[in-house]
C-alpha cells in the first residue's frame, strides 16, 4: 500500500465509536441518541454537531485525550500513515473543564506513545472557533504563544465560515505567524470561493482548510496554482455534508490539474464513515488516481507539513524509500509473469 500523511483532522472528531463507548461506560452516559449500530447517527448538519458535541464531552482528563490521540495515531498506522496532524481547541478543552495545558499534553503523550510504538509522527495545529468571534480566536492564539509546546506547529481556524469576516482575525493571525507557527485556515467549504480569496488577503495563511469552492473562479484556482497554496481536502466529508452530490461533481482532480497542490484527509472520520485509507481509495476510484499519483500526493503533504527541515527529509526519505521498494516488487512480479 501507498504510504499517506494527513494535514486535516479534528482529533475529538477522530474519537472511534469504540473508544467514545469505553468513556461513556467510564463516566455512566447514555450514547443511545447518537450511536447506533456501532456507528455515530445523524442526518444533518445540526444533528452531526449535537453528536460530535456529546461525544467529544466524555473526554474530560488528560488520560483521556493521550487514550484518544494514542487511538487515533495508531488506527492511522494501520493504513500505512507515517505523519498526522491535526486540530485541537483550547476552547473545547475549557468547555470541558479541563485545563488547557492539561489538554495539550494528555494529546502529545498519546502521539509519543503511537510514534514509539509505530514511528507515526504526528503535529498538534492549535485553533480558535469563528463562531465565537475575533476577540476569542486571539484569546487562543495568546495562549498558544505565551505557552509554547514542541508539538503544537500550526495554527489555524475552524467553525462557522459565514460569521465574520477574516479581516477581523488578522490580529490572531499575525501573532502565531510572528511566534513561528504554520498558518491555516478553513474556507471554502460551505461557502463559496469569495471565502477562500478573503481568507488568503486577509491572514495570508500557506494552506487552506478544504478550499475546494475556490473551483467556482478560475483567476482564483490561478492564484493557488501560482502562490502555491495547499488545499487541505476531504472528499468524503464533503459529499456526507453535501457541498457536492456525488464524487463525480468533486473538483479534486480539476484543481490538481490546474496545478494547485491538493491533498487527502479525513476530516472528522468515523462521523462521515470513513478514514485516511478511504479518502486514498476515493483518489483511485473516482479520481483515477494510479499509485505514484497517491504517492505524489502523500509528498506534497509531507513538504507542506508544519515541522522541521530535520523531519521533513526524514519523513520525505522514508516515502522515497518505499517507492523504490514498490517499484523492485513491481519489476520482480513483471519478471516472474513473463517466464
Amino acid at each position: 500500500m501507498v504510504l499517506k500523511a494527513e494535514l486535516h483532522c479534528h482529533i475529538e472528531g477522530a474519537a472511534s465509536v469504540t473508544l467514545v463507548e469505553r468513556k461513556a461506560a467510564k463516566y455512566g452516559a447514555d450514547v443511545s441518541g447518537f450511536i447506533r449500530g456501532g456507528k455515530f447517527v445523524w442526518h444533518d448538519f445540526t444533528s452531526f454537531l449535537h453528536a460530535y458535541d456529546q461525544a467529544s464531552m466524555l473526554f474530560r482528563t488528560q488520560e483521556d485525550y493521550a487514550d484518544l490521540a494514542e487511538d487515533y495515531l495508531l488506527a492511522l498506522s494501520r493504513q500505512d500513515c507515517i505523519h498526522s496532524e491535526v486540530f485541537i481547541s483550547t476552547d473545547h478543552a475549557l468547555s470541558a473543564g479541563l485545563d488547557p495545558q492539561a489538554y495539550i499534553e494528555g494529546l502529545a503523550e498519546g502521539m509519543r506513545r503511537a510514534k514509539d510504538a509505530t514511528g507515526i509522527e504526528g503535529r498538534l495545529i492549535a485553533t480558535g472557533l469563528r463562531h465565537k468571534g475575533p476577540d476569542a480566536v486571539l484569546a487562543a492564539a495568546q495562549y498558544i504563544v505565551d505557552h509554547p509546546h514542541p508539538l503544537v506547529t500550526g495554527f489555524g481556524m475552524a467553525g462557522d465560515e459565514r460569521m465574520h469576516h477574516p479581516k477581523d482575525f488578522a490580529p490572531a493571525f499575525d501573532l502565531a505567524r510572528d511566534a513561528g507557527l504554520g498558518i491555516t485556515v478553513h474556507a471554502g467549504e460551505l461557502s463559496g470561493w469569495e471565502s477562500v480569496a478573503d481568507a488568503l488577503d486577509a491572514l495570508k495563511p500557506s494552506r487552506i482548510g478544504h478550499g475546494v469552492r475556490a473551483i467556482e473562479n478560475p483567476d482564483l484556482v490561478k492564484r493557488l496554482a501560482d502562490e502555491q497554496i495547499l488545499l487541505e481536502c476531504c472528499p468524503g466529508s464533503n459529499i456526507s455534508l453535501g457541498v457536492y452530490p456525488d464524487f463525480g461533481a468533486h473538483p479534486f482532480a480539476e484543481l490538481a490539474r490546474a496545478g494547485v497542490a491538493v491533498t487527502l484527509n479525513s476530516d472528522d472520520p468515523p462521523y462521515f464513515h470513513t478514514d485516511l485509507a478511504r479518502e486514498y481509495e476515493i483518489a483511485k476510484t473516482h479520481f483515477g488516481y494510479n499509485e505514484d499519483m497517491l504517492t505524489a500526493v502523500t509528498a506534497t503533504a509531507l513538504k507542506a507539513a508544519f515541522v522541521d527541515d530535520e523531519t521533513r527529509a526524514a519523513l520525505l526519505a522514508r516515502l522515497d524509500a518505499d517507492k523504490t521498494v514498490r517499484a523492485g516488487d513491481e519489476r520482480f512480479a513483471g519478471s516472474v509473469s513473463s517466464s
